[in-house]
């Protein structure tokens, strides 16, 4: 197999950049707006005309593309040792992220109409909708001062789903995919024998993890229902053993459903912060080739850390330059714990990111 090309290059006005003193390019699909950098060096002083702030940019390895979005910062300095550039910038979700959401007011609105609502103004005329089914909201209003990721977010929640966006700028809304097989094994054992990673450590914390979330919750009267008040929810997971008892007040949890689905949430996000493996592998690719990606899934044998089992990719860091060598950092998490739940919002508030598509995959009791 011929050795696959870790090359990172710039498409920055029809021209091609790739000579760089370092680069970085991040991705997390807990983190909007995906990132990147990239520094050189200036012997002639000549600065690229395309370049500019603003400037629409395809991020490449090889010729696969990682990243499509626009330049952010540009930085030139001057020093003993020279002229250097610095350039930076993110994907399509920069854009969602810093600017107001476009404010409208719908009933009976489905998620594809609120997507497009919101991100075709902005100039995201790529959208994918990565679900069996979603259901209409009763109602939809986007006020002053929301941010059009936020709005975009809210709507994706309530049908269980979550926004990232492809490599090539598509705007995807939808869920983890726990049946996809393993793209590669990572493996550390103690006599050396195919060991392929070169750093791998783990972190277990006990902070922010419940033993018990109840959740509670009331719906307000209406010309036709009376009000609800006392909705409670409650739900355990067994594998803390200490009582460790957290109690969340949610307005949006109108109905028992609706506050039990939000408690499995906040505990299915209690135990994603509660475990990490971190990984530092040679080059951007697995062994067939294929560029890491968060959303993989990934065997990891860890001999020193009894680890044999199946992980979740959830974000990756590519890194290199010149006299660097290439490196990509990993973050897994444990497989399945990423769990989303339908959870609609009547209005704007921040939440916790991280959401999921499967259903009953972590080991969580109701109790009431």
């Amino acid at each position: 197999m011929p050795t696959p090309d870790n090359t990172v290059s710039l498409l920055i006005g029809g021209k091609v950049h790739s000579t760089w003193t370092s680069y970085e390019i991040d991705s997390d699909l807990l983190i909007p707006a995906d990132a990147w950098r990239v520094g050189l060096g200036l012997p002639k002083g000549e600065f690229p005309p395309a370049v500019a702030e603003g400037a629409a940019v395809q991020v490449r390895i090889g010729r696969d593309t990682v990243l499509t979005g626009r330049i952010d910062d540009i930085s030139d300095a001057i020093d003993k040792n020279g002229h250097s550039l610095s350039i930076s910038g993110r994907d399509g979700a920069a854009v969602l992220t810093d600017c107001s959401s476009p404010i409208f007011t719908a009933k009976q609105v489905t998620l594809a109409e609120v997507v497009a609502n919101v991100v075709k103004p902005l100039g995201i005329t790529k959208a994918r909708i990565d679900a069996d089914k979603t259901s209409a909201r009763e109602k939809v209003n986007v006020e002053p001062g929301d941010t059009a990721w936020d709005t975009l977010v809210h709507a994706a929640e309530a049908n269980g789903l979550w926004p990232w966006f492809d490599p090539d700028g598509t705007l995807v809304i939808g869920g983890p995919d726990y049946s996809k097989p393993p793209v590669a094994t990572l493996i550390v054992r103690r006599d050396g024998k195919g060991n392929n990673v070169e750093r791998l450590s783990r972190t277990r914390s006990m902070a922010e993890r419940y033993s018990e979330i109840t959740v509670l919750g009331q719906a307000h009267g209406t010309a036709v229902e009376n009000g609800r008040h006392a909705i409670k929810a409650s739900v355990r997971d067994p594998a803390v053993a200490t009582h460790r008892p957290r109690i969340v007040v949610d307005h949006d949890a109108e109905n028992i459903d609706a506050a039990r689905a939000r408690a499995r949430k906040l505990l299915s996000d209690s135990r994603l912060r509660g475990f990490t493996l971190s990984a530092e592998v040679k080059g951007h690719r697995t062994s067939d080739g294929v560029l890491w990606q968060p959303g993989q899934r990934i065997h990891v044998i860890s001999e020193p850390h009894e680890i044999d089992a199946v992980f979740f990719l959830m974000a990756r860091k590519f890194r290199g330059g010149r006299d660097q060598g290439t490196k990509t950092e990993l973050t897994l998490k444990e497989d399945g714990v990423w769990v989303l739940d339908a959870h609609p919002h009547k209005r704007a508030k921040k939440r916790a990111k991280g959401r999921t598509k499967g259903g009953d995959v972590l080991e969580i009791v109701d109790v009431g």
